[in-house]
């Protein structure tokens, strides 16, 4: 559990530093970008973070019966599931931010890209699968470019602004 405290107090100390920024550089209204709920938004970060850290396939299970149970003293004021799955939507921009900033490792330069095959259908079938090949291409192309975009530099405070505004 002192990863899940570390995990949260780094995040919490990010969530200060955004949200302090947010209030003074945006003209939405708080209460406009971050919905009523009894939950910090560091809080939520932190529990999405820990769930891609286990060893957990679903979300729905692991918030249940892990986050319910075994977590629940480091969370108080834990929602209901459904709850969580509605307010954990504005947690991305936070998130991509903290991890972008925070959580990047250094580049060396080297980039890899995993070219293993995925078999979609039995062989036997291939002939007859249609495939809707521009989606697939359009798909492809953006994973690509996803992939082999090389973060050079720390973002700025001004990052911040064009993240969240976007």
């Amino acid at each position: 559990m002192e990863e899940l405290l570390a995990i949260f107090c780094d995040v919490d100390d990010f969530c200060k530093d955004y949200e302090s920024y947010c209030e003074h550089h945006l003209l939405m209204d708080k209460e406009k970008m971050i919905p009523k709920t009894s939950m910090s938004l560091s809080e939520i970060m932190t529990i999405v973070i820990y769930f891609h850290l286990s060893n957990q396939k679903t979300f729905k299970w692991y918030y249940i019966k892990f986050v319910g149970t075994v977590l629940r003293p480091y969370f108080p004021r834990q929602v209901s599931y459904n709850r969580f799955v509605e307010i954990m939507k504005m947690s991305i921009v936070p998130l991509i931010l903290y991890l972008m900033k925070c959580r990047v490792g250094k580049c060396t330069g080297i980039n890899f890209i995993d070219s293993t095959t995925l078999d979609v259908c039995d062989s036997h079938r291939l002939s007859s699968a249609t495939i809707n090949i521009e989606k697939y291409i359009k798909i492809s192309y953006i994973y690509t470019a996803i992939f082999l975009t090389e973060i050079s530099s720390c973002f700025t405070v001004s990052d911040l602004a064009a993240a969240t505004i976007v």
